[in-house]
C-alpha cells in the first residue's frame, strides 16, 4: 500500500471515528443515563439515587399539568405545520426572477440569526396591555374592540406564543428550501417548459418531488422544534397564567430545579425524545405512504 493510499485510509478512518466518539459521547451515554435515572427518585443533589421502579412513568401519566402543556405544544405544532405550505410557496418566489430578492431573503432570514430571548423580550412589549404597540396600532386604525390581554387571556395565549415562534422560525424555513429549490438542474425545468408545462405542473410534478429530502427535514425540524419549544413561554410568560401557556419542555425544566425531582425529570426528557421519534414515523408514513403513494 503506498503512502498516498495509507494516508487516505486513516484520513476517512478518522472522518469517521471522531463523529462518532462525539455522538456516543454527547448523545447516546447521556441519553443511557436518562434513562437510568428515570427509574430513581433522584432529587439533584443527593449522592443517593434510590430504585423506584415505573412509578415516576405512571405519575407522568397521570400529571393533568402536564398533560396540559404537552397540548399547548401542539398548537405550535398545527400552526407552524399550516405554514410549511407558505413557506415553500414564498421558496419558490424567490427563486424566481423576482426584482429586490437579495434584500427579501435577508429579511426573511434575518429573525432567526437573533437570539430568541432578545426576540421574546421585544414581542413582550409589543404584546403589553401597557403602551403595547400593538394595541397602539388596532387603535390607529379604530379596531380597539380587538383588543385583548393578548399574553394572560388563557384561550389566545398560546396562539400568540406560537406566532412569535412562527416569526423567527418561517425564515429558515424558506431558506432551506430556496437551497433545495436551487439545486434542481434547471435543465429539466427548461425541458418541461418546453412540453408545455405551467407554473403549477412545475410546482407539482418537478419541484416538490425533487426537494422531498429536505420537505422531510422540514417536517422534522417542526415535530422537534414544537415540543422542545422552550425560550418564548420561558421569557414572554413564564407558563402562565397558571399553566395555561406552559410547554413540555417547560414544565420538565420546573420539575427539576423548581421541585427538585431529577427522576421525574428524567422520565419526562425520555418521553419526549420516544415521542419525536414516533410522530415522525407517523408523519413520514402519512406523508409517503398515503398523499405521494399514487405519484410514485
Amino acid at each position: 500500500m503506498s503512502r498516498l493510499n495509507r494516508k487516505r485510509r486513516r484520513f476517512i478512518i478518522l472522518s469517521l471515528v471522531i463523529p462518532m466518539a462525539l455522538l456516543i459521547a454527547f448523545v447516546v451515554l447521556p441519553a443511557i443515563d436518562l434513562f437510568r435515572l428515570s427509574f430513581t427518585s433522584w432529587d439533584g443533589y443527593s449522592p443517593e439515587k434510590n430504585f423506584i421502579g415505573f412509578s415516576n412513568y405512571i405519575s407522568m401519566f397521570q400529571n393533568q399539568d402536564l398533560w396540559l402543556s404537552l397540548k399547548n405544544n401542539a398548537v405550535y405544532f398545527v400552526v407552524h405545520l399550516l405554514m410549511i405550505v407558505v413557506e415553500l410557496a414564498f421558496a419558490v418566489l424567490l427563486t424566481s426572477k423576482l426584482r429586490a430578492a437579495k434584500f427579501y431573503k435577508t429579511m426573511v432570514f434575518m429573525p432567526y440569526i437573533i437570539n430568541g430571548v432578545a426576540i421574546a423580550y421585544a414581542f413582550s412589549y409589543f404584546f403589553s396591555p401597557i403602551n403595547g404597540a400593538f394595541d397602539a396600532i388596532l387603535t390607529s386604525v379604530h379596531l380597539e374592540s380587538l383588543i385583548r390581554s393578548w399574553l394572560s387571556d388563557p384561550k389566545i395565549v398560546n396562539y400568540v406564543l406560537a406566532s412569535v415562534s412562527l416569526w423567527r422560525f418561517s425564515g429558515y424555513h424558506v431558506i432551506l428550501f430556496m437551497a433545495a429549490l436551487q439545486s434542481i438542474p434547471q435543465d429539466t425545468m427548461e425541458a418541461a417548459r418546453v412540453d408545455g408545462a405551467n407554473t403549477w405542473q412545475l410546482f407539482r410534478y418537478i419541484q416538490v418531488p425533487a426537494i422531498m429530502l429536505m420537505v422531510d427535514f422540514v417536517l422534522f425540524d417542526n415535530i422537534r422544534g414544537a415540543l422542545q419549544v422552550f425560550d418564548i413561554p420561558f421569557v414572554m410568560t413564564a407558563g402562565g397564567p397558571g399553566y395555561a401557556s406552559s410547554t413540555f419542555t417547560l414544565y420538565t425544566i420546573k420539575t427539576a430545579f423548581t421541585f427538585s425531582n431529577f427522576g421525574l425529570a428524567s422520565t419526562m426528557a425520555v418521553a419526549i425524545m420516544f415521542m419525536i421519534v414516533a410522530i415522525y414515523i407517523v408523519q413520514n408514513f402519512l406523508i409517503h405512504g398515503l398523499i405521494l403513494k399514487d405519484r410514485r
